[in-house]
């Protein structure tokens, strides 16, 4: 087992480290830690807690992970940051221990690209292939789906949902749940159309596009009951899996509203 530990690295004596992994000058590791085969620790970086972090990471300096939450409920209880492989963190980021009030693990998935400066609080969970871009914050209890991307300076509020593959436009302060593959964004966000972008470079078929786009023009033309009674009434008139991607989500229970269109849903082209 080769590893890379700088002279000036305090790295606990029960810190687990695999195979081939790199830990900078002045780096911090917490002696609960364990951290995957070929993840690269930079410079300046503090990792504790009950850490574990998988394969082929790479961590840039002065991130913070697993140290203990900014919410007054916390008793030192035993919580986790559980963190997947391949994924860049960049330089400032800061990722809490989980609470007893949530499920004790703030989890992040794997292929993730977190920009400098995000913030991921307790107890959120993050799926597979996200983006958070420069300073995106994201409070507790916060879930994001797989491939969703969340732009420069937003902020999304606790216990918010977003969906898979939806995109968080830049400086938006997102309260409500974003459906899968919405656009959200604005001061105080509201839904202006669906990640056209963001659903053709994944490959999804122009039927898909083309049915979920008539489904939510179908769900945001009728307004006689309400969203969740329109968005289920709506989802049996269509196959498609996307269009059943969103209606399983807007079933799903949650403490949030929905993030709404300010008017008509656009047809985008």
């Amino acid at each position: 087992m080769t590893q890379k530990i700088h002279s000036t690295a305090i790295v606990g004596a029960n810190a687990q480290l695999g195979a081939n992994v790199e830990i900078g000058a002045y780096s911090i590791i917490g002696d609960e830690v364990k951290i995957g085969d070929g993840t690269v620790v930079k410079s300046h970086v503090v990792i504790e807690g009950y850490t574990e972090i998988g394969k082929n990471n790479v961590i840039f300096p002065f991130a913070v992970i697993g140290v203990a939450p900014q919410d007054l409920k916390f008793r030192g209880e035993e919580s986790k940051v559980v963190i997947g492989d391949n994924n860049r963190i960049r330089e400032h980021v800061t990722i809490h221990l989980g609470t007893q009030d949530g499920a004790m693990v703030t989890r992040i998935g794997s292929n993730c690209l977190l920009m400098v400066g995000v913030h991921i609080a307790h107890d959120c969970v993050i799926g597979d292939h996200v983006i958070l871009a420069n300073n995106a914050t994201l409070a507790g209890h916060v879930e994001v789906g797989d491939y969703a991307v969340i732009g420069g300076l937003s902020a999304v509020h606790q216990f918010a949902r977003i969906g898979h593959g939806a995109m968080i436009g830049g400086m938006s302060g997102v309260e409500g749940d974003v459906i899968p593959y919405g656009t959200v964004m604005g001061e105080r966000a509201s839904l202006a159309g669906l990640n056209l972008v963001g659903m053709k470079r994944r490959g999804i078929s122009r039927e898909d596009i083309h049915a979920l786009r008539n489904f939510f023009k179908k769900v945001f033309s009728e307004k006689n009951s309400g969203f969740s009674a329109r968005v289920e009434a709506a989802a049996k008139e269509f196959e498609s899996a996307v269009v059943q991607d969103v209606a399983s989500f807007v079933k799903a229970e949650s403490t949030r509203a929905f993030c709404q269109p300010k008017n008509n849903f656009s047809d985008q082209e």
